[in-house]
Formats: C-alpha cells, sequence, structure tokens
C-alpha cells in the first residue's frame, strides 16, 4: 500500500485543486467530485487487476490492447505514450515546478516557463549520462511528497480549531450557487483523475500478488480509499485557509495556504516540498518512458536508433533525447505569443488537456479488453478476478467514455493538438508494417 500511494500521489495534488474549485463552484460540490474520482479510479484499478494478473508480461496496456484488438491498436498506444501521454506528463509536471519556483525565486514574465525547460533539460542530460537516483532518493521523495501533504492537513485542522473559512465565493464561466453545469463538471474531472494518476501502474504492482487474491484486492481497495480521504481532506483544508474564491486565485495553492497560516517561512518550506515533489515526477517519467520506447525500436527497422544504449553510460540515449525534445515542445508551445496562450491555455492547464483524450481513449479500450478477452480467451487462468463483474468494469468504461468527450468537448485547442498527433500514428504505423519487423521484441 505504500507503494501504491507512492506511485499515485504527486505534483497534481499542489497544482489542480485551483482548477478544480474553478469549476465546481461550491466548496461541497468540489469535495464530492474529488471522492467521485476515488470511487472511479477503484473501479479501474480492479479491471487492470485482472489483466495484470493474467497476462503478467511486460508491455501492460500493449499487451491487453494487441491480444485483444491487434497490433495495430498496441502500436498506437506506444506511438502515444511516445508523443503525448509520457511527454505531456513531463511538460505538467515540470509546470508544476515551475509555478512554485517562480514563488521562491521570481525570474519574471516568463519565469515559470524557464524554470519548466531547465528543469526538463537538467534531467535529461542526467538521464543521458546515467546520473540516475537511487532507490533511497526515490524513498526520500515519495516520504518528501507525503510530508508536503499532511502539512498542509494539519495546518488546515488547526485553522479549523481558530477562525471560520473565508466567503466561498467565486466566479466561473457558470453560475454559482448550484449546479455548475456539465461543461464545468467534465472539466473539473479531468483534472481530479489527471491527480489520481498512476492507479493503473498500482494496479500492476497488485496483479503481482497471483497467489493471495484477497491480498491483492485489500492492496488496491485500501491504498485508494486513503488516498481518497487524502485528497478530500487536503482541499477541505485549502478551503478552510483561503476559501473557494482564494484558491481560484492562486495557481500555487499550497504555498499560498501556508503562508496565510505560518507567514513567508511556512510558504518557502511548501514550496520546497513541492518542487522536490515534482522534480522527482519528471524524473521518473523521463526515465520510464525512454525504457518504454526502446521497444519501438526494436520491433521496426526505421527506429532501429531507438533501442540502442549508450555503451558507458548504459542509458538509452536516443530515446531519452527524442522524449525530452517532444516534452521541450510542448512547455513551450502556450508561451509562444499571446495568440497561443489564448488558444492553449496556461502551461499546466494545456498539458493536461494535451494529453487527456489520448489518454481517455486508451483506457476506455483498456477497460472493453476485459469483455473481448474474456470471450475470446477464456482458458487463461484469472488469479485475480474482477468484484461484482461485469457491474465494475461497466462503470469503468462508462467513466472513461464520459472523461475521453469531457476532454474533448470542454477543453481548449490544445485536446485537438493531441488527438491529431495520435492520428499521425496510423500512417506512420502502415508505412513501419510495410517496411519490415525485426529482433524479439515487445510487438513479436
Amino acid at each position: 500500500m505504500a507503494v501504491v500511494i507512492g506511485i499515485v500521489i504527486g505534483a497534481g495534488i499542489f497544482r489542480s485543486p485551483q482548477m478544480v474549485a474553478a469549476n465546481t463552484g461550491t466548496p461541497g460540490l468540489m469535495l464530492l467530485a474529488w471522492g467521485l474520482g476515488g470511487l472511479l479510479c477503484l473501479c479501474g484499478a480492479l479491471t487492470y487487476a485482472e489483466l495484470a494478473s493474467a497476462y503478467p508480461k511486460v508491455g501492460g496496456e500493449y499487451v491487453f490492447l494487441s491480444r485483444a484488438f491487434g497490433r495495430g491498436v498496441g502500436f498506437l498506444f506506444v506511438w502515444a505514450r511516445l508523443t503525448v501521454i509520457q511527454t505531456g506528463a513531463i511538460s505538467a509536471t515540470a509546470y508544476v515546478f515551475g509555478d512554485y519556483m517562480e514563488r521562491l525565486v521570481p525570474l519574471g514574465a516568463y519565469g515559470s516557463l524557464a524554470w519548466a525547460l531547465g528543469a526538463t533539460i537538467v534531467l535529461a542530460i542526467m538521464n543521458v549520462v546515467g546520473l540516475k537516483a537511487g532507490r533511497w532518493t526515490q524513498n526520500a521523495l515519495t516520504a518528501v511528497k507525503v510530508t508536503g501533504v499532511l502539512a498542509i492537513i494539519g495546518a488546515g485542522l488547526l485553522a479549523a480549531t481558530g477562525q471560520a473559512p473565508p466567503e466561498a465565493t467565486v466566479t466561473t464561466d457558470e453560475p454559482t450557487g448550484g449546479w455548475p453545469g456539465f461543461a464545468s463538471l467534465g472539466l473539473a474531472m479531468v483534472f481530479i483523475l489527471y491527480t489520481f494518476g498512476g492507479w493503473n501502474e498500482a494496479a500492476y504492482v497488485a496483479g503481482e500478488l497471483k497467489r493471495q487474491r484477497s491480498g491483492a484486492l485489500w492492496v488496491l481497495v485500501g491504498s485508494l480509499v486513503l488516498l481518497t480521504g487524502l485528497y478530500v481532506v487536503v482541499n477541505g483544508a485549502y478551503v478552510q485557509v483561503l476559501g473557494l474564491e482564494g484558491m481560484v486565485a492562486e495557481e500555487a495553492v499550497a504555498a499560498h495556504a501556508m503562508r496565510v497560516l505560518g507567514g513567508p517561512w511556512a510558504e518557502r518550506a511548501v514550496i520546497v516540498l513541492v518542487a522536490v515533489s515534482a522534480l522527482g515526477g519528471v524524473n521518473g517519467t523521463i526515465f520510464t518512458g525512454a525504457r518504454a520506447i526502446c521497444g519501438l525500436g526494436e520491433d521496426f527497422r526505421p527506429l532501429r536508433g531507438l533501442a540502442q544504449w549508450h555503451p558507458r553510460s548504459g542509458t538509452p540515449t536516443a530515446a531519452v533525447l527524442l522524449q525530452s525534445g517532444v516534452a521541450v515542445v510542448l512547455i513551450v508551445l502556450p508561451n509562444l505569443g499571446e495568440a497561443f496562450r489564448e488558444a492553449l491555455g496556461p502551461g499546466f492547464k494545456a498539458a493536461v488537456e494535451y494529453t487527456a483524450p489520448v489518454f481517455w481513449l486508451f483506457f476506455l479500450l483498456t477497460g472493453l479488453s476485459v469483455f473481448v478477452l474474456r470471450a475470446t480467451e477464456p482458458e487463461v487462468t484469472r488469479p485475480v478476478r474482477i468484484p461484482l463483474y461485469p457491474a465494475t468494469p461497466l462503470v469503468f468504461c462508462l467513466m472513461c467514455g464520459y472523461m475521453l468527450y469531457s476532454s474533448v468537448a470542454y477543453t481548449g485547442l490544445g485536446a485537438m493538438v493531441g488527438m491529431a498527433v495520435l492520428a499521425l500514428g496510423v500512417p506512420v504505423y502502415l508505412a513501419f508494417r510495410r517496411s519490415g519487423r525485426s529482433g524479439d521484441g515487445i510487438l513479436n
């Protein structure tokens, strides 16, 4: 459970609450939306647990999608990880780092951009030359993340005993004081479920407990219940200290809340905690994403260079550089001019919206693969079986369908750009298929 919580808690909980508050309109609905996000992720995690235990092979979703829908869909998933999902996650987390560091060391109008670019480039270089964090460092980063969240919760509880929360009024695109509308609620859920991101990796961890079905289910249920409670309570702390209007007004919500309670030193302490957490997220995403990209080079001759590892540093140099280059483009794009910023939105928002529709499309296909594989491969042993089947995976698929719709209908131009980049993978796959596969990679 500690591993699962460490995977899921990221820098998003320090940045997404502003977007969620702006699109829910009332504290009660905001907290309810966070709770609903945890419930939906639990349905997804249970769905993934069955797939991971039935097909315990390297490749994750690629394996499930390829067996259920064919190699073409599997290729598009790997393509999406390279061009949209992983690189979008890198840029979004880098912007969290930039937003918080700009409060600590201001660099001017483009300070957040400069910090985000600097972090991405430096960490990419470190991964190229082989200076990667050890296990103790990753554990320390997880402890820092959890410490930051618990500190804010503690501060909020102290505030609750000594003062009433500020007036919770806010101006959003929808009327406040009642139902905010499907557009606002859908956009809020995009950011909530982004913050819960990583539970699919958690399902792989639980799926490895093949001889302990009840243990695997308890890991998933217990972890997501704790995470949901943590997220609900920390957002309650934000509201208690700042009010809903204060949450919407501040991009660095956690830092501002601690400044209100403890002054500049408390604010700086939270900034450091969040910045370290974000750096760990960027580094981890670069590290794992580059290694997944190597599979393309192993399977397709035109991309053979991506499978090459540096003989001295022992790192996939070409894959790291390609992935980091795409991430840099995504970081810079919203800041090329006022027209780009108006069309795409602020950096963090643009990065999440660019990623969201592609992310939810493949989640939906993975959920559907449970039904397909149960029908086409009933002989496969499934050590972890989904409770309340077919209701649980059906709820997950309905959630994914709604989030796919919301991430296209209620977001900006960035979502369309992400879908267009995914579509470019179709002719790429057809060209590479004609050129032939090579080696014994994940597509063979």
